[in-house]
């Protein structure tokens, strides 16, 4: 019983670290804010963190990989 339990909330944990991930790309990608706004506090700060980590590894570039500047057009 205690082992599937632990199997259970292994599973969960990464379900949540998978969709925190997604949510962080998103407020990347377009800039909007959404877990300040709609998630509790301690969820919207471990999301916070999740953008951090993920801005500071890829320097100026976003998660598609495009760089964070306007575009220079004719």
């Amino acid at each position: 019983e205690i082992k599937r339990l632990k199997e259970k909330i292994e599973e969960l944990e990464f379900v949540k670290d998978f969709q925190q991930d997604i949510i962080a790309d998103m407020e990347i990608i377009t800039g909007v804010d959404m877990s300040k706004k709609s998630l509790p506090k301690t969820l919207a700060k471990e999301i916070e963190l999740k953008k951090k980590q993920r801005i500071k590894e890829n320097g100026s570039m976003d998660v598609l990989g495009y760089l964070n500047k306007p575009s220079i057009k004719d």
